[in-house]
């Protein structure tokens, strides 16, 4: 779904697409290698902070602001949504369970079944490091759909559904199913030669927080990807901030 609002190129975000704009939500398409958010280190290069500056059009003053919903790790592109209001925040925050999260992913080797679920506890080391624990007190029960789409000899194309939402969940299921992602320097191969993480969000569904009409938005494959399957050079692509 694409229908832009409002959007002066003066004041485009770099790197985020505008997918949707109303007076409740702002929809967006990040690019890998973009904070949602700010960290210690890094105060500005964030779709937050970019997002902010464009809701209030150069104007410091301004009291248009920005909410956040949900984050994607740096590495991650895809559909990313804020909220322009406390209260859209908040339906959209106590409803999240109900949207319907996918992803497009490029894994090393081939599964051995072509659609299952992984199920385990998650939980995390002193190194920040995802991992599957058997003890249920330890770690949080997480469920990662996936269905192979197409592949060679060296890499297989997956679709995720997401359907809990644990840090990390995606990267750490697949490294310890043994097919990594291709591009993960935290689960994966660490001197692969890929540049860029190959995740990205490319399906969301939600209930709209003030009207309650249901909203899809839906990305195309990333070329980079397309590029690793057919075994293009270009698939060593760097990321862009």
């Amino acid at each position: 779904m694409s229908i832009p609002f409002n959007c002066s190129k003066r004041h485009q975000p770099p790197g985020i697409k505008l997918l949707y704009e109303d007076r409740d939500i702002i929809v967006v398409d990040k690019v890998p290698g973009l904070l949602t958010i700010a960290t210690d280190k890094k105060q500005t290069q964030t779709a937050y902070y970019r997002l902010m500056a464009y809701v209030r059009k150069g104007n410091a003053k301004s009291k248009n602001r920005i909410f956040i919903v949900h984050r994607l790790d740096r590495d991650v592109s895809g559909v990313l949504i804020f909220a322009k209001t406390s209260e859209a925040k908040k339906y959209l925050q106590e409803h999240w369970g109900e949207t319907e999260k996918k992803y497009i992913t490029v894994v090393h080797g081939k599964p051995e079944k072509s659609e299952a679920t992984i199920s385990s506890y998650l939980t995390e080391n002193r190194a920040r490091i995802m991992y599957s624990t058997h003890d249920p007190q330890k770690g949080k029960l997480s469920h990662t759909a996936y269905r192979v789409l197409k592949g060679n000899e060296e890499f297989s194309l997956l679709e995720i559904n997401l359907l809990t939402g644990r840090k990390n969940q995606i990267r750490a299921h697949l490294a310890e199913s043994g097919h990594p992602i291709v591009g993960d320097k935290k689960y994966g191969k660490k001197r692969s030669g890929h540049k860029r993480l190959a995740l990205h969000a490319y399906f969301l569904s939600l209930t709209h927080p003030y009207n309650k009409k249901p909203l899809v938005f839906e990305t195309e494959v990333p070329g980079y990807f397309n590029a690793l399957l057919s075994g293009n050079n270009a698939s060593r692509e760097k990321t862009h901030q």
